[in-house]
């Protein structure tokens, strides 16, 4: 099988995780069970997926010269991620994510910090090696223009490019008509297409668009009809991290060149079995248990 090669344009950060049997509402103090602090940052969720599901991955972002930067690094390459284009930025702290797990799902502050530095120029950079990746994959924890220097330069060098939009931002026309793959949740998917019925979104663009819908799967059109790719039941720890596993295992499957409903099943019993360990990489699988889980 061909080894993929991946380069993920993105932002790397450490997490701060609280659990609570409660989520505060506003003005409200509720007493939490336990605090962890791990790496994640979507770009740096997706590559290590992405290296567990047994793709060659190229890190490509920036960190702090802090000590939240410096176990970001670690973390890289205990991970297999290649850190060769991760630059430390003198002066500026790490970003991070301030997480609250309670009520069986999670909710997010992400505070951006060194990953406002990987912008258009400092791709620009890399341009000669992104040349040689069979997937280049992006989200937008890093700055609106990156997102659309990335596209314009992925359709100048005929890379596909995968784009995340998350978090949930506006993006232009030109942008969806660059990228090969957009992969939105349904909230996601509402703000992208300004409000418009998302069967017609997926219509327009076929085998383009897949939109996530958590416990029910995946959908997309095919061209001739509208398909919904099942999710797989299990019982869930934590969900942080479950939408970038997703997005690793079909970027992992589509660099390697399977065909579109393989990928998406292939993506969807990666990212079931993510939420089943701690932490947005926690749980992340490595290739061998999720070909597993499909002899079952």
């Amino acid at each position: 099988m061909k080894k993929a090669k991946i380069a993920v344009i993105g932002s790397s950060s450490m997490d701060l995780v609280v659990t609570s049997s409660k989520r505060p509402g506003p003005g409200e103090t509720v007493l939490g069970n336990s605090f962890k602090t791990v790496p994640g940052g979507k770009g740096a969720n997706q590559a290590v997926a992405a290296a567990r599901l047994g793709a060659e991955v190229y890190m490509i972002g920036c960190v702090g010269d802090d000590a939240h930067g410096e176990e970001v690094m670690h973390n890289f390459k205990r991970n297999g991620v290649h850190t060769d284009y991760v630059e430390p930025v003198t002066g500026v702290e790490t970003g991070t994510a301030h997480i609250i797990l309670a009520d069986g799902d999670n909710s997010i502050v992400v505070v951006k910090g060194a990953n406002d530095c990987t912008t258009p120029a400092y791709v620009e950079k890399t341009k000669s090696f992104l040349e040689t990746c069979d997937l280049i994959m992006i989200q937008q924890e890093v700055p609106e223009e990156t997102v659309a220097y990335t596209a314009s330069l992925c359709k100048e060098i005929g890379v596909p490019l995968l784009l995340n939009p998350a978090p949930a931002r506006r993006i232009s026309k030109e942008i969806i008509e660059q990228a090969a793959y957009i992969t939105p949740n349904e909230h996601e998917a509402a703000i992208l297409f300004d409000g418009a019925h998302l069967t017609d979104a997926l219509q327009e663009y076929p085998n383009k668009v897949m939109i996530t819908e958590g416990a029910l799967g995946v959908r997309y059109f095919d061209g001739e009809e509208e398909v919904l790719v099942p999710s797989y039941k299990v019982t869930a720890l934590d969900t942080t991290g479950a939408g970038d596993t997703f997005n690793a295992a079909f970027g992992t499957a589509i660099a390697e060149g399977k065909q579109m409903n393989e990928c998406l099943r292939f993506a969807n019993r990666a990212a079931s079995l993510s939420v089943t360990g701690f932490g947005a990489q926690g749980g992340m699988p490595y290739r061998n248990e999720v070909e597993r889980w499909f002899t079952r």
